[in-house]
């Protein structure tokens, strides 16, 4: 059976001529919504619905404007906002070293000094880097910018990240219930 993985979440249309705006959740998303590239369409209930080429696709502020083959309309999109685009596993590039996709980072254990802080629950893209969210037992999400000084080691295989929180990023370490 095949796997996929998401690369993007359909969140509207733009425009009459059937485009609609993707946020990516890849570090590849100028491959992934490329002319010609094949992505699986999944509805909400993660249920394979169909499989789509892309026809156009551009960055767009913190988006991607996608344009499908078949569908040149926004009737024909429309019913596509809020549906998830994933990729199939025999088409992920080989990355090189220190490279990684998503769903590799995902679930990874976090650890400063040998001490496990949590596990990786989400990658953010808000701008000029990526952000790891690390959740945590009794205290608030952690927030971690994915730059050398904070993400020491990645080890996929040893499913661990090793880090330096740096002053400032754990200002609030407590949960909101444990404050007085």
């Amino acid at each position: 059976m095949t796997k996929f993985y998401n690369v993007g979440t359909i969140v509207n249309t733009q425009g009459l001529q059937g485009e609609v705006r993707v946020m990516p959740t890849t570090d590849f998303p100028e491959e992934r919504f490329a002319k010609n590239s094949e992505l699986a369409l999944f509805d909400t209930k993660d249920q394979k619905m169909l499989d789509l080429k892309v026809k156009s696709g551009k960055a767009y502020k913190n988006m991607y404007l996608v344009k499908f083959f078949g569908y040149d309309h926004i009737n024909d999109v429309e019913k596509l906002k809020g549906m998830k685009l994933k990729v199939a596993e025999e088409k992920l590039s080989a990355l090189t070293d220190g490279e990684f996709y998503y769903h590799e980072i995902i679930g990874l254990d976090v650890y400063e000094n040998d001490v496990l802080l949590g596990q990786i629950s989400e990658i953010l893209q808000p701008g000029a880097n990526d952000v790891w969210v690390v959740k945590r037992k009794g205290k608030r999400d952690l927030l971690l910018p994915y730059i050398p000084p904070v993400i020491l080691k990645v080890d996929v295989a040893a499913k661990r990240v090793d880090v330096d929180v740096m002053d400032g990023l754990d200002d609030d370490a407590t949960s909101e219930g444990d404050e007085e």
